[in-house]
Formats: structure tokens, sequence, C-alpha cells
């Protein structure tokens, strides 16, 4: 058991930093539609600032994730509250119907919601096991 919750907060690791490259660089643009038009005005960013920011998040989180072993339970914390976080991003993105990176029609879009509390799920699993 202790290998595939190993293997699962790697797996976890490496999805949050190739996701927050992407943020960076080929998705950028296409992640500025998911951000609700609410957002700057809470956070002070625009659309832009927002995904590069949300980008770098991940990438800090992947890499702590697997570099900081001692405080695992603490960032596998963070990492469950930034998918909570971005789930507003997402209701947004399927309500208005826009295409965004690998999401490209309703079904996509909808299912995506589905996807959030697996991924809050395999962030705790992965990381308070053990």
């Amino acid at each position: 058991m202790t290998r595939v919750v190993v293997g699962a907060r790697w797996l976890l690791a490496a999805l949050l930093v190739a996701a927050g490259f992407s943020h960076l660089t080929w998705g950028r643009r296409g992640y500025r539609i998911v951000v609700p038009d609410w957002a700057p005005r809470l956070t002070g960013l625009d659309k832009d600032a927002i995904v590069v920011a949300s980008g770098a998040v991940e990438i800090m989180l992947g890499a702590a994730a697997i570099a900081l072993p001692r405080e695992r339970r603490r960032v596998g914390g963070v990492i469950a509250a930034l998918f909570i976080a971005v789930l507003p991003g997402n209701v947004h993105q399927w309500r208005t119907g826009r295409n965004a990176p690998m999401l490209g029609s309703d079904r996509a879009r909808f299912g995506r919601l589905f996807l959030q509390p697996v991924l809050v799920a395999w962030a705790l699993w992965s990381t308070w096991r053990l």
C-alpha cells in the first residue's frame, strides 16, 4: 500500500507541475477564459495575472509535495484547498460554454466539474496516508 500512496503522490505532483507549466506557456491564453469576471475585482489582478499566479502556485505545490516530505500533510491540505478554490472557475466555464484547453465541449466542461472532488480526495489521500 505504501508504494501505491507514494506513487499517487508523485503522479499528483507531476500533474500539478505539468498543469502549472501549461498555465505559463501554451494554455495561458485559453485559461483566461476560465477566470470568472468577478475574480479580477476580488483580487486586484487581471485575468492573465491570475492565470500566471495559479500556474506558479501549481508548480510550487507539485514540487513541495515531493521536496518537503515532513510537510506532506500540510502541502496536501493546501493542494486540496487549491482544487476547491478553482472550482468557481470550472463552474463559470461550464455555465458560459466557453472552450479552454482540453475542454472544447459542454460534455467535457460538465465532466470536469466531477473531477474536482476526485482531485481533492487524491490530494488528501496521497499526502495524509503512511
